[in-house]
C-alpha cells in the first residue's frame, strides 16, 4: 500500500489565519514540508527558515495561453527563486517543498525535480515554462526508493492543495473481482447509461472505489455546444480533455480513449452532451432507473433504524 491508497493524516497550518494567505502542509510519518505562498507573501516566505532549505519549487500561474507552471530545485530554493525566478512576471503561487529536517541533498532534489516534470509532461494537464525534461542523476537503488517514496506523498499532497495539474483522472480498466461467497461469481459495480441517439451520444459508467469513471470507448458530443457557458467549468474540462487527448474524434463525435473518474454524475454528463445539464437524472441503469433514484435507494438501505 503506497502514501497514495492508506490513510493519511493532513496537517495545514494558515500562518496569517487567512485560508488564501500563506500555509504550511505537512503529512504525519512524513519527513517533507510544504510551504505554499501567494506571490504578494513572497518576501515574508523567504524569510522563514524552509525557505533557506535544500528542495524543489513550483511557480503556478497562467500566461496568454492559459495555466503555466516552472518546476525548480535548488540548496538554497529561497535565494534560487530571488535571483532567476523573480524575473518571471506570471506566477501568482510558490510552493517550495523541503524536508523538516533539511536533509535532502543536491541529487536527492535534481531527481525530485526530473520526476515532476516528468508527472507533469505525462498528465498534460498544465503548460510546463521548463525547457527540456531534466536528466534523472545517478542515485543509488536504496536513494531512488526513497525519493520515489517522497514523491508520492508530494503528489498526494498537491491536489489538497488544490493543485491537481499532477493528479491524473485517468483510469486503468477494472480487474475482476470475486464475490467473498462464491470465488466464481463477479461483484459488478453499478454501470450507469446516457443515450442520446440523434446526437450520436452513447456512453456508460460505473460507480467505483467513490468516483464516477466514464468508460473507454463511450461516445460524446463533438464540441461543447452550451451557448452562453463557454467559459464554465465544465466547458473548460471540456476543452481540456481533447487537448489531452482523452477525447479523440471519432465519426461525427468524440470518443473517449481511457477511463476517466470525474468528480460528480453531472460533470460527466455535461462533458457527454457538451452543454450543462443534470446528471443525477440523465445517468441511468439498465432498468430506467436514475441515478438519482438509485442513490436514494441506496441511502435509505444504508440507514439503519433507531433503536
Amino acid at each position: 500500500m503506497n502514501a497514495a491508497t492508506k490513510p493519511q493524516s493532513l496537517e495545514l497550518f494558515f500562518i496569517d489565519g487567512k485560508p488564501d494567505g500563506m500555509l504550511t502542509a505537512e503529512v504525519f510519518n512524513w519527513t517533507g514540508h510544504v510551504l505554499m505562498t501567494p506571490r504578494t507573501q513572497l518576501s515574508a516566505a523567504l524569510k522563514r527558515a524552509e525557505a533557506r532549505y535544500t528542495g524543489v519549487y513550483l511557480l503556478l500561474g497562467e500566461d496568454d495561453n492559459g495555466p503555466l507552471v516552472y518546476i525548480g530545485e535548488g540548496e538554497d530554493i529561497g535565494d534560487r527563486i530571488k535571483s532567476h525566478d523573480t524575473r518571471k512576471d506570471w506566477w501568482t503561487i510558490a510552493v517550495l517543498i523541503t524536508s523538516a529536517a533539511n536533509n535532502l541533498n543536491k541529487a536527492h532534489v535534481k531527481y525530485l525535480e526530473s520526476r515532476l516534470v516528468e508527472e507533469a509532461r505525462r498528465i498534460g494537464k498544465i503548460a510546463l515554462d521548463n525547457g527540456n525534461t531534466p536528466p534523472r542523476p545517478s542515485l543509488s537503488e536504496a536513494a531512488r526508493a526513497n525519493m520515489e517514496n517522497f514523491l508520492e506523498y508530494i503528489l498526494m499532497v498537491l491536489p489538497a492543495l488544490r493543485i491537481d495539474s499532477f493528479l491524473a483522472n485517468t483510469r486503468p480498466r477494472s480487474p475482476v473481482r470475486l464475490s467473498p461467497l462464491d470465488n466464481s461469481a463477479e461483484i459488478a459495480p453499478p454501470t450507469f447509461m446516457l443515450n442520446t441517439p440523434k446526437h450520436g451520444i452513447e456512453a456508460t459508467a460505473v460507480l467505483e472505489n467513490g468516483e464516477f469513471v466514464v468508460q473507454a470507448g463511450s461516445n460524446v458530443s463533438y464540441q461543447w455546444k452550451g451557448k452562453g457557458t463557454e467559459e464554465t467549468g465544465y466547458a473548460r474540462l471540456f476543452a481540456e480533455l481533447v487537448k489531452t487527448g482523452v477525447l479523440i474524434e471519432h465519426g461525427s463525435g468524440r470518443t473517449f480513449t481511457d477511463n476517466y473518474a470525474f468528480k460528480s454524475p453531472s460533470a460527466a454528463a455535461a462533458v457527454a452532451n457538451g452543454r450543462p445539464a443534470n446528471g443525477t437524472i440523465e445517468w441511468k441503469l439498465t432498468s430506467g432507473k436514475t441515478y438519482k433514484d438509485w442513490e436514494q435507494e441506496k441511502l435509505a438501505q444504508e440507514v439503519s433504524p433507531d433503536e
